[in-house]
């Protein structure tokens, strides 16, 4: 994966897939401590502890359509690439917790990719779940919450053509 933006959406996608309807991306980028940290949290299925080691092996899946799960795998290579960590709290029946940190300079570390294409893609893909995402940098704290969105929308779906309006507009502030 090119971005730290795909591995989101790859993440977001196991989560969806884990049953979660209600999912928080985080990303900080702390660059004063030279951090750049993304979390993904979600209220779905979870994981066992013997499934949560098995995770970062490539050759382990719970998808019974193909027999290799890289997603984790190519996140958890992209973390050492940049000298930062991976850690993944799970408990079954209550969610799952991915934090990746990097090292904000690394010269290895992917860039983050076009998050708003991400978001875009993710709640027009599951219009059901609730998508909070939380982006930090210095003094500024940008949140896109389809919480809020939806309430605005009153009984139109969020990917209907006024969701979907209302959306872009919120991710253009992301990009200012």
């Amino acid at each position: 994966m090119e971005d730290l933006s795909l591995h989101i959406l790859d993440i977001v996608e196991n989560s969806v897939a884990a049953k979660a309807d209600t999912i928080e991306i985080r990303v900080t980028e702390d660059i004063e401590h030279d951090l750049l940290s993304l979390q993904v949290i979600d209220n779905g299925t979870g994981m066992d502890n013997d499934t949560v080691k098995k995770v970062l092996d490539p050759f382990y899946t719970s998808k019974t359509v193909r027999r290799f799960g890289f997603g984790l795998p190519l996140l958890a290579e992209a973390v050492k690439a940049a000298n930062g960590s991976l850690s993944i709290e799970s408990k079954k029946g209550q969610g799952t917790k991915i934090k990746a940190d990097f090292q904000y300079s690394h010269i290895d570390r992917k860039p983050l990719g076009n998050i708003g294409e991400t978001m875009i893609t993710l709640i027009m893909g599951n219009p059901e779940i609730d998508l909070i995402y939380v982006h930090k940098k210095k003094n500024y704290r940008y949140t896109l919450d389809t919480r809020k969105i939806r309430a605005q929308l009153k009984d139109k779906p969020i990917n209907s053509l006024d969701g979907m309006r209302r959306v872009k507009k919120k991710l253009e502030k992301l990009q200012k």
